[in-house]
């Protein structure tokens, strides 16, 4: 697995860096050698830190890596660094000369990191080796000596001293081996020391040995056979130089004479032999040969003609001087004399191509006499000479990169023969498991060599290639040569971010200087092109700190807040220094974890509950519902009721809290007369470490129920039981009868009453003010009236649904007011007498209104103050009055027409708000009589217009105004009680009566029952 492998492992184990303040980096330095047992110690690890060792396992120290295996450990109480997995070098860093693990050693409180570096060292523990057993050379025997043949290479995992450093040739006759260092490999070639010759050992079997420079010294072989090709190089022999034979005449034509028998010792085409008969001589041109250079070849000479006879004729032959042929003069007896011409020196075809030599011929007269002939010997080429290479080792620089078809080199190699034998065709030479043919390309005709694959400097900087230079002779020559390619880098790398997180999520808490990942940048470009720089691009929280080159700690740098960013996705750039300069970028998502730093809210500090009196016991009021904007265990709430008691009554025993809802639920059926309102505090306490809480205040609005009927005051009695009264015959119509007065314990619609009357039938001498309860006459008295008129008054309150009481009265008509004796009439008469009662009335009013003024302006007091109060947004009210004999109650949100009847003995005080009217809302107007109509936008989406016809509450004998704060509401008054109304679209219930509250606007004549 190579060094930079790198796994997917997360960093788990470092949960202890969530409370880490500092840190600081530094660099160690190991080595130690690979394969060595388990336990093996590389290093003090406490002795190079300058720490004591107790202080390791105090603070903490762990060795972490991202490699597949731990490789190494360290013992805490010693503080050595030990080996603890098998350690193979050729594994972890393959083809690669210097071997090291990074690992990183991280100590606790303060944090502190140390990189550590460990160098594996190389053993010979691998023998060279080839890649093939047995490796073929075809070499010819006409070979010259000194001819080379590249030799495959070894291999051999080790590197340094361990690997190849020579090759050994076993002992032979024909070939030698020469090794050549090529900067971290060894080449070896096979020389040519002596000629071959195919006739007497066709195959050399040889073994080469590779050895690497370990200690001991470790060897790999292979072997070598070179196979001898055979050359035209033995000419046919006869059996015998001379054959004799004897022939009849007259034989016929194709009989057998004599079978000749030639030999040669070549073999294929060059041991095939063809026998014909040679023409002597040709007098009319000078004779022309071919030969071939070999020393000791014989060529027969034209013989030249002499007319004469006997001595005369030809007897010897002369050769003109020279240094390659000699004359072989033989006496043919009858047949003359004939010459060969023997080869005595070898012919060099390349020195001397054509030889010009004289033949004389000489006959024996006296004196004697000669004739010449010309002979012109033409050297015939035989390709004794191997091509030849400009230069034995060419250099090259080329850029990385370079496109396909670019041309790096044309080689140029020249052979001195001719022909086919000097046509040289170029090739790429494969060695070992080393083969250039996947990245270069040559071209076979011309030598170019051409780009082929991709050039990466990062990947190999430098090739060696091998190229071999072959003519196209019958038995091919070649030549060697070695071109080395130097790749320029040129900036074609982005630095490389790599990313391992030590810490994630990251606690909003965290201190500066938490370190939150580790940053390694890397550029395979070299120079300055692998210069590079690494920021944190834009605005966070975190910054980058340098550890040791180019690795680096992502650090925070100002505070988290997981409420408001929950995770951030830092953009980490590197640049090199290239040009033009490239760059990187990596975004590390970093989630922020939560910590408990936020307490729970309500959504408002006031709720209020209104609930209906006489709801049955276990109901849920109301579900309190408070918000934390922690997460999972420091958001999940928890809500208590806060002790408290109303009129001395635990508000325990009156409500409860489910702790996990928020349900309230009561504990007792409330009654309105009895309990109008209380109030309580609720707590929500989160489940953080340490908890945080918040409270909130619950008024509890008990509404009233249409659950009393109404009560008839004295002097009257209710139904059961006689009432009379007496009126003069001489009463006009409107005469005042009676008055009957009612209450009832309810509040709002509940208790406004409407009074009705019930005469025997065909009598119609009466009428009762349904809202006022008096009773009059309707007419002037008849004869016929002169008796008694039982009526039956009905007094409805406008609950839902609907309770009365009744009550009867005697109506006695007599004829002279002397008869009326009457112990109790209710009528309101004007005089001048003013009554106890009123008095005690008056001096309650007055002292009432004096607490009502001051609890004003207490209020008015406090709201200056408050920050969260119910009335704290409101602006201090105002009343105004107007020309008509009307109030406003006004503030800065709301406003209140105060109305009045022009009849004083029938006053009747309606109030309504406009809650948060525009400036240009209308105001209530009243139509008259007990109706009146409003037109108003309310502060809503929907835009309400309603009409109110039942009856306002009437005052009889006294005006008198609540004023209390409430949203979107409308008011009434009705019986000394301020009614509270929602309006729901046309449907208007009274909602809350209060009594608390009072501000006396006038008082009239006539007596106030107060409940």
């Amino acid at each position: 697995m190579s060094r930079r492998h790198k796994t997917e492992a997360k960093w788990m184990l470092f949960a202890i860096l969530l409370c880490l303040s500092g840190w600081s980096a530094a660099q160690i330095a190991f080595a130690v050698s690979e394969e060595v047992v388990k336990g093996t110690v590389v290093g003090n690890l406490a002795k190079d830190l300058n720490i004591n060792a107790q202080q390791l396992e105090e603070r903490g120290f762990r060795i972490v890596s991202t490699y597949s295996k731990k490789y190494f450990e360290a013992n805490l109480r010693t503080g050595a660094l030990f080996v603890n997995e098998r350690i193979d070098r050729e594994e972890l860093c393959p083809n690669i000369a210097k071997c090291s693990l990074n690992i990183e050693g991280l100590l606790s409180h303060p944090m502190n990191i140390y990189r550590i570096e460990v160098s594996i060292l190389d053993i010979n523990d691998n023998a060279p080796s080839f890649s093939e057993q047995i490796h073929v050379f075809n070499v010819s025997e006409s070979s010259s000596t000194g001819e080379r043949y590249p030799l495959p290479t070894a291999q051999d995992a080790d590197t340094g001293s361990n690997s190849v450093k020579t090759y050994k040739l076993s002992p032979n006759e024909y070939f030698s081996i020469e090794a050549s260092s090529g900067g971290e490999s060894v080449s070896a070639e096979l020389v040519l020391q002596k000629a071959l010759d195919r006739e007497k050992q066709a195959v050399i079997k040889l073994t080469l040995t590779a050895v690497d420079g370990g200690k001991p010294a470790k060897s790999g072989n292979m072997q070598i056979l070179v196979n001898v090709i055979d050359v035209n190089d033995n000419t046919p022999l006869f059996s015998n130089p001379l054959y004799k034979v004897s022939v009849r005449e007259n034989a016929s034509i194709g009989t057998t004479i004599l079978k000749l028998n030639a030999s040669d010792l070549d073999e294929g085409s060059n041991s095939d032999i063809r026998y014909y008969l040679m023409r002597r001589g040709n007098a009319e041109s000078p004779e022309r040969f071919a030969v071939i250079p070999e020393t000791g070849e014989r060529y027969l000479l034209p013989i030249a003609e002499d007319a004469d006879t006997g001595i005369n004729t030809v007897k010897s032959y002369k050769l003109s001087q020279n240094e390659h042929f000699s004359l072989d003069v033989q006496s043919g007896g009858e047949d003359g004399v004939s010459a060969e011409l023997v080869l005595q020196k070898a012919l060099d075809r390349e020195k001397q191509p054509v030889i010009t030599l004289i033949l004389t011929a000489v006959d024996g007269g006296k004196p004697a006499r000669s004739g010449t002939l010309q002979i012109n010997v033409n050297v015939i080429d035989a390709n004794d000479n191997p091509p030849i290479f400009s230069k034995s080792l060419y250099k090259v620089r080329v850029r990385e990169n370079t496109g396909h078809g670019t041309v790096v080199i044309k080689l140029n190699a020249t052979d001195l023969d001719e022909g086919m034998n000097s046509k040289i065709l170029y090739s790429l030479v494969k060695r070992g498991t080393i083969d250039r043919s996947n990245i270069f390309d040559v071209n076979s005709d011309t030598g170019e060599i051409t780009v082929k694959g991709t050039l990466d400097f990062e990947d190999t900087p430098a090739y060696e290639v091998r190229v071999q230079a072959m003519d196209q002779g019958t038995v091919p020559r070649s030549a060697h040569a070695k071109v080395l390619i130097e790749i320029i880098d040129v900036n074609d790398n982005a630095p490389e971010i790599s990313v391992t997180s030590l810490m994630t999520p990251v606690r909003e808490d965290a201190e500066l200087g938490t370190i939150v990942a580790l940053v390694t940048v890397s550029d395979k470009d070299g120079g300055n092109n692998g210069v590079t720089h690494c920021k944190v691009v834009g605005s966070f929280p975190f910054k980058l700190q340098s550890n040791y080159k180019n690795d680096f700690s992502l650090v925070v740098d100002g505070p988290l807040d997981r409420e408001n960013t929950p995770i951030y996705n830092v953009t980490i750039t590197a640049t090199d220094e290239g040009s033009p300069p490239l760059s990187s970028m990596k975004v590390v998502t970093v989630h922020v974890s939560d910590v408990n730093d936020n307490a729970p809210l309500f959504k408002e500090p006031v709720i209020n509950v209104y609930l209906k009196e006489n709801s049955p016991t276990g109901s849920v009021i109301y579900t309190i519902t408070a918000f934390d904007s922690d997460l999972d265990t420091n958001a999940k709430l928890t809500y208590t009721l806060l002790e408290s008691s109303q009129r001395n009554i635990p508000i325990s025993s009156v409500v409860n809290i489910n702790s996990e809802t928020g349900d309230i639920v009561s504990l007792q059926s409330f009654n309105f007369e009895e309990l109008k309102t209380f109030q309580f505090k609720v707590q929500a306490t989160d489940s953080g470490v340490p908890p945080l809480s918040s409270n909130v205040t619950v008024n509890v609005f008990v509404l009233d129920e249409n659950d009393n009927s109404p009560s008839i005051l004295a002097p009257y009695s209710e139904h059961g039981s006689v009432n009379s009264e007496s009126i003069p015959y001489s009463a006009e119509a409107g005469y005042f009868v009676a008055k009957i007065r009612a209450v009832d314990a309810d509040s709002g619609y509940n208790a406004l009453l409407s009074y009705h009357l019930s005469e025997p039938k065909g009598n119609n001498l009466f009428r009762i003010g349904t809202s006022t309860g008096e009773i009059r006459t309707k007419r002037r008295m008849s004869d016929n009236d002169l008796k008694s008129h039982p009526l039956v008054v009905l007094v409805s309150d406008n609950g839902e649904p609907s309770l009365s009481a009744t009550v009867s009265i005697d109506v006695v008509v007599v004829e002279s007011t002397a008869d009326i004796q009457t112990p109790f009439r209710h009528v309101p008469i004007k005089e001048e007498s003013f009554s106890d009662l009123n008095l005690y009335l008056l001096i309650s009013i007055v002292s009432v209104s004096l607490i009502f003024l001051l609890s004003l302006i207490t209020l008015i007091a406090v709201k200056c103050h408050r920050t969260d109060g119910t009335f704290s947004r409101y602006s201090a009210p105002m009343i105004t009055t107007h020309p008509d004999g009307s109030w406003s109650y006004s503030k800065a949100t709301q406003q209140y027409d105060v109305c009045f009847s022009s009849d004083t003995l029938k006053s009747d005080v309606v109030v309504f708000p406009a809650p948060f009217p525009p400036v240009d809302a209308e105001l209530i107007s009243i139509n008259g009589g007990d109706t009146f109509t409003r037109t108003q936008t309310l502060p809503n989406k929907d835009k309400v217009g309603y009409n109110l016809s039942r009856p306002c509450a009437k005052f009889n004998n006294y005006e008198l105004l609540k004023l209390v704060q409430c949203e979107y509401s409308d008011f009434a008054f009705h019986g000394a009680e301020l009614c509270l109304f929602v309006v729901y679209g046309q449907k208007q219930q009274c909602f809350m009566p209060v009594k608390s509250i009072l501000l006396v606007i006038s008082v009239v004549e006539d007596v106030l029952y107060l409940d």
